[in-house]
């Protein structure tokens, strides 16, 4: 008798996805590399066109998911610029000429909202002008980021649109969908800043240190991109 034909087993790779709050990595990143340098100041550079692929074999790796493989399926960048300032202007050309063409990488970019400048602790006055280089302060702030993350997260989530989510920020205000994602049985890892974070990190169904090897996606201070 013929020998029976062996069967042939397709093994589909891990699918990731990540989300990155662009301002929270960049600010903590910047703040805990100038504290470990002994500076006061340091703006880490980040390479963009590696940080995505790099952040999903860190998750596959400390999950031990990536065991048959995985396919990095895009990473969704949230940011925020505030139109009044000429460097954001700048800044924001910088997102729609480069950032937001680089292959993988989804950029959703909001405009900062002005609010009320500080005011004077004993005379409860509003401090408009700086007292020390005496230019207007002109405050904003972020809306709607922590809800576009969250929004896309469990939009691509019912899509079936990844296996697995990689989420870059130390910012609580997404815990909830953390934990309802991992309701519905939805696996989220946290890329985390220790010891910043620490409530999204036990939220999440496993973390990893952002700060860990973070100089392989640090570009040369000599590139312009």
């Amino acid at each position: 008798m013929p020998e029976p034909a062996s069967l042939a087993v397709t093994v589909t790779p891990i699918r990731v996805r990540v989300f990155i709050d662009y301002w929270n990595f960049q600010l903590t990143l910047n703040e805990r590399i100038a504290k470990d340098k002994g500076i006061g100041d340091y703006r880490f550079q980040i390479d963009w066109k590696k940080v995505g692929p790099w952040l999903a074999k860190r998750a596959c790796d400390v999950t031990g998911l990536g065991l048959n493989g995985h396919s990095f399926d895009g990473a969704g960048i949230y940011v925020s610029y505030d139109p009044r300032k000429e460097s954001d202007k700048k800044f924001f050309g910088w997102i729609n000429s480069w950032l937001a063409k680089q292959p993988g990488l989804m950029v959703e970019c909001r405009e900062r909202k002005p609010k009320a400048p500080p005011n004077c602790p004993e005379c409860h006055q509003a401090i408009s002008d700086c007292p020390h280089c005496h230019k207007p302060i002109r405050p904003s702030q972020e809306k709607g980021v922590d809800t576009l993350i969250a929004t896309d997260m469990i939009r691509l989530a019912w899509e079936d649109a990844y296996d697995l989510a990689v989420l870059a920020t130390s910012d609580r205000d997404l815990v909830p969908a953390v934990e309802f994602l991992n309701q519905k049985g939805h696996k989220v890892v946290h890329a985390a800043f220790p010891p910043k974070g620490s409530d999204l990190s036990k939220a999440s169904w496993a973390f990893f240190d952002v700060f860990e090897n973070c100089s392989e996606v640090e570009r040369p201070a000599s590139a312009k991109k």
